[in-house]
């Protein structure tokens, strides 16, 4: 990704800068830079052969696809500690095509939506006495993409199949194997997202360009919804069956990285760029993409997300604010054994090291000797041109 931005990047800003947002324009220049002088670093050298390394700090953005693996495998190692002994449903949560396009339009806005009305429909159903009657507790992560990184949101959820009867006092389990009816949840889905964005249009948070400015007019943004409301939403309910780890490891793809890894890029040629895609529609095939260069950015570029948006978050008994409490009770109800003492997660190059099996301390070398940073590599100054006030 980064010699696709490099190559590519330039022209693209000359073209888009007036519309490229500030976290956008963030991500384009860390991805570029990511590990490069242009962030400055450190040398190393072993104590026993005298081999020297120099090292590149990282950007650590979000959407860079080299920097979150590690930040990827403590959230596992995190949420993999809180896991019930319950089953775990995979719930997903999609929007039809004619709300994508005012998401696209108005991202901050709607994916709060999104996450509000799933969240929202998951914790009812579950809490009516006709189906659970139980408070629930679950995650939710943001997904924005496609295999052809088009945008398509929808918000993935791992539930527990159970939860804490209304007077604290027992674990009411789900039926084996069956969670919540996907009908009663698509139904109640739908009708709550249309009266958040209903409200959110009516106190003019909802912006509309181009082709779509026209539903600005109240009579022409009811005109456009008037289809989803007789359309069934999409909501996807499965017990994933080698158990809660499996599922949680498919959801943690999407938790740290945007979009597209650089192991599906295949080739950059002749201001183009080609990449992999898994064709959902045509039996799961693996097939080559070729995009031009800016148009692959630009794609990439919708999901990289607004600054301060929070594309993981919780609620019910793993709601942040008494997560630890809720989830001892929930052990108790249970008769599981308590939680083992959170382990400090020690500094990046214990975390790689336990990630990879790979010591960033021994000597790449000779094998034998520690690395000892004996220089830092500072970041270069960067000369802003001075305003012409004349």
């Amino acid at each position: 990704m980064a010699d696709v931005f490099r190559r590519f990047g330039p022209a693209f800003r000359d073209q888009n800068g007036a519309s490229l947002s500030t976290a956008r324009r963030r991500a384009m220049f860390a991805i570029e830079s990511c590990r490069t002088a242009a962030l400055g670093g450190h040398v190393e050298a072993c104590g026993d052969c005298g081999h020297q390394r120099v090292s590149y700090n990282s950007c650590r953005n979000k959407s860079c696809p080299k920097c979150q693996g590690l930040a990827r495998a403590q959230w596992l190692t995190d949420r993999q500690a809180e896991l019930l002994d319950v089953p775990y449903f995979h719930v997903v949560f999609t929007v039809p095509q004619q709300i994508e396009v005012i998401a696209f339009q108005n991202q901050t806005v709607v994916y709060d939506i999104l996450f509000r009305a799933a969240a929202e429909t998951l914790r009812k159903i579950a809490a009516d006495p006709k189906h659970l009657g139980a408070q629930i507790g679950f995650l939710g992560v943001l997904h924005t993409w496609g295999q052809s990184l088009q945008h398509h949101p929808h918000v993935h959820f791992l539930v527990p199949g159970g939860g804490i009867a209304p007077d604290g006092e027992s674990w009411v389990a789900c039926r084996p194997g069956y969670f919540l009816p996907v009908t009663v949840l698509s139904q109640m889905f739908r009708g709550l997202f249309l009266h958040y964005l209903g409200k959110a249009f009516a106190a003019g948070e909802l912006n509309f360009f181009t082709a779509h400015r026209h539903l600005h007019e109240p009579a022409a943004f009811r005109r456009y919804l008037a289809p989803v409301w007789n359309t069934e939403w999409v909501v996807y309910a499965k017990r994933p069956f080698a158990g809660p780890a499996q599922v949680l490891d498919y959801v943690g793809r999407y938790t740290h990285r945007v979009a597209i890894s650089n192991n599906r890029l295949l080739s950059m040629d002749n201001g183009k760029v080609r990449f992999r895609w898994k064709d959902y529609r045509d039996g799961n095939r693996q097939k080559t993409m070729t995009l031009d260069g800016a148009e692959f950015i630009r794609r990439f570029l919708i999901h990289v997300l607004p600054d301060r948006f929070h594309r993981i978050r919780y609620y019910g008994f793993l709601g942040n604010c008494h997560r630890a409490r809720k989830l001892e009770r929930c052990r108790e109800l249970l008769s599981m054994a308590p939680a083992a003492p959170a382990q400090p997660p020690g500094d990046y190059r214990e975390r790689f090291e336990a990630l990879t099996g790979r010591s960033l301390r021994q000597c790449p070398h000779c094998h034998v000797g520690t690395m000892v940073v004996i220089a830092s590599i500072m970041r270069p100054r960067v000369c802003l041109p001075l305003p012409d006030t004349s």
